[in-house]
């Protein structure tokens, strides 16, 4: 059997409600990649579960690569939905509840028409472009926060390679943000879709992806809260353009540390605008050169998968 829609995620949970729901969503298929941490027998009607076991058959070497307890196992689910020679593949967290419309239309592959802001500086903040300019996407470069600008804002028409839902109760923010406002918004559903550039971060929580741009992508291991953000960056880097869509789920969020939240976010407070600004000027391989020793061969190990 193969499945031409997949929704990906990886958990150390029981089934959520979120999970039951995404496995009911009509014309898509959910795959949950498991950890050593994942609470065994686990089972969701309608889903597909990948074992520890079942990962390390599907790709050994890079089972190996990347380790266990680690949100990065997900990449096993897009190896499994890439081979199952799914059209697009959405990745989400086990804590993202969606709504009942989720999924049943995308602007994916498409051509969209939509408000496109030119930001004032390398990267795109597209939840301050939602009218909360008190808040910012987790993985937006902190040092440009006061100056973003959107005042530069035009309509266009965009081929769409990547769809970032929003996410209303909770929103994608980082930890510093978090810590200030402790926010619980409901998004408009006014302002969207829209876009920016020439950079802007999305995450792996409500995100769906063109079967062109996932083998572009990767979850990168060892680089803490970054991992999604920066394979954001670097895909954008390739030439792929995303758009954010309304919010299509309600995050319940699991409970964090939000001081081990802001651990695992200093790369991003640090480095971020530094990588942002090398990957506009030198292209997709000036990664490398932010990343730990041997990511490459990590990721050529996922890609090599795709033949």
């Amino acid at each position: 059997m193969s499945f031409s829609k997949v929704i990906v995620t990886t958990t150390i949970n029981p089934p959520t409600e979120a999970l039951n729901k995404f496995a009911r969503l009509d014309g898509w298929h959910l795959v949950v990649a498991g950890d050593l941490k994942t609470p065994t027998p686990y089972h969701i009607d309608g889903a597909t579960y990948l074992s520890p076991a079942d990962q390390e058959k599907l790709a050994p070497r890079l089972s190996e690569l990347i380790g266990w307890n680690c949100m990065q196992r997900r990449n096993f689910g897009f190896l499994w939905a890439a081979k199952q020679g799914a059209s697009l593949i959405a990745t989400v967290d086990d804590d993202n509840i969606p709504y009942d419309t989720w999924g049943q239309t995308t602007l994916v592959d498409g051509e969209a028409e939509l408000d496109y802001f030119e930001s004032g500086v390398p990267a795109f903040d597209p939840v301050g472009a939602t009218g909360y300019r008190h808040l910012w996407h987790r993985g937006f470069p902190i040092q440009w926060l006061a100056q973003r600008d959107y005042s530069g804002k035009t309509r266009k028409r965009m081929v769409v390679d990547v769809e970032a839902g929003f996410w209303n109760g909770d929103p994608d923010i980082d930890a510093v943000c978090r810590m200030e406002h402790g926010p619980r918004v409901t998004f408009s559903d006014g302002p969207f879709p829209l876009a920016g550039g020439p950079i802007a971060p999305f995450n792996s929580q409500n995100t769906i992806l063109s079967s062109r741009a996932f083998p572009g992508y990767f979850l990168f291991p060892r680089i803490g809260r970054m991992d999604d953000i920066w394979g954001a960056f670097w895909l954008q880097a390739k030439g792929f353009k995303v758009a954010f869509s309304k919010a299509s789920v309600f995050q319940a969020r699991n409970e964090h540390d939000l001081t081990k939240d802001f651990e695992a976010e200093i790369l991003g407070y640090t480095k971020s605008h530094l990588l942002v600004r090398s990957l506009l000027a030198n292209g997709p391989e000036a990664i490398w050169d932010f990343l730990p020793q041997g990511s490459r061969s990590i990721y050529e190990a996922y890609r090599e998968q795709f033949g």
